[in-house]
């Protein structure tokens, strides 16, 4: 476990046995944003299943055909509504990037008016899947096509939010808390929109 990263952070299970597999686990963290994130610890028992994950979730993005600015709508959607703050952070602020502050703000707020009808589609496919997969129907399905994608892609983006869902649900049933480096990167109008989920580490709420 990396010095700064506190067992109340990094959430309710005991630090996981040293493996080859949570060694890259915590490397690609380390390569990737700076530091080892909190979720990762949990993950870390299980860095196999979690290679594997990120695999089929790169397969489906690349199936659905969507840009990195529309994987940012799709899982800033989702994690929103999810109400989890560490993807809703992390996708924010990529989402921010490829738009600007204001509009990821908007999308984490369920406020869709900024997006073109194409990434409007996306989000509202993204909330529902969260809200209730049991009340879709043939007009949602609808709204994908005239949107450009055709049933290959709709069941890709399924399959994307679906997963993202599932990797979001362990996160926060087993208590990680956000990274503080998530929140400091993150724009203001991203860090004020994200008003749920767990406190961020370090911060005096917490």
């Amino acid at each position: 476990m990396d010095a700064d990263r506190t067992a109340p952070d990094v959430g309710f299970l005991r630090p996981a046995a040293p493996s080859p597999g949570a060694q890259r686990l915590f490397a690609g963290d380390r390569a990737e944003v700076g530091h080892v994130m909190n979720l990762s610890h949990a993950w870390a028992h299980l860095p196999d299943a979690h290679e594997a994950l990120f695999r089929l979730l790169g397969e489906a993005a690349d199936a659905a055909g969507v840009s990195f600015r529309q994987r940012g709508v799709l899982v800033a959607a989702a994690a929103a509504a999810l109400r989890d703050p560490h993807c809703a952070l992390a996708w924010g602020t990529r989402l921010a990037g490829e738009t600007d502050p204001e509009t990821a703000a908007a999308v984490l707020e369920g406020d869709d008016t900024p997006l073109d009808p194409t990434d409007r589609a996306l989000a509202r496919w993204a909330r529902k899947l969260v809200h209730d997969p049991n009340a879709t129907d043939p007009g949602d399905v609808q709204a994908l096509r005239d949107a450009g994608f055709d049933d290959a892609r709709i069941a890709a983006l399924t399959l994307y939010i679906a997963l993202r869902i599932a990797f979001s649900t362990v996160n926060e049933a087993l208590g990680a808390r956000p990274d503080r480096e998530l929140f400091d990167r993150a724009p203001a109008a991203v860090r004020g929109a994200v008003t749920f989920g767990r406190p961020v580490a370090g911060r005096p709420e917490a």
